[in-house]
């Protein structure tokens, strides 16, 4: 199981020594990571605690990664990300949805719930009573 955090907790070191955290990973395999997040490899010796809050969004949504968990557990990842950055991770859960990886992901955004849900949940009393 993988876990992201609605606001991200960067490891002290590198993105690199974020991302070999858990498991031993070659350089190829950390820029190969980062690209699946939307961050370019040049961020891998870059010091976690100097990433913009997007940035380190993505870096632990890559450090979820890197054991291949079969389910993601997703707490408002998108919330503190440009419309960019929230379109590149809602790509990912996508495809690792099509790879066989369950995501589950809470969000307040209801048109992202839509985009994103094959099954949805809806907590709590609804914005509107439906038209009768």
């Amino acid at each position: 199981v993988g876990m992201v955090f609605q606001r991200p907790v960067a490891f002290p070191g590198s993105v690199a020594d974020n991302l070999r955290a858990a498991v031993e990973l070659g350089d190829d395999e950390v820029a190969e990571l980062l690209r699946r997040v939307g961050l370019d490899e040049s961020f891998a010796p870059r010091r976690a605690a100097d990433l913009s809050g997007g940035e380190a969004q993505r870096m632990c949504l890559a450090r979820a990664l890197t054991t291949r968990p079969s389910v993601l557990l997703a707490d408002e990842p998108t919330s503190g990300l440009d419309p960019d950055a929230a379109e590149v991770l809602e790509a990912l859960a996508r495809r690792l949805a099509d790879q066989g990886t369950s995501v589950l992901w809470v969000t307040h955004d209801r048109a992202q719930a839509q985009r994103l849900g094959d099954r949805r949940l809806t907590l709590g009393l609804p914005d509107e009573e439906p038209d009768r």
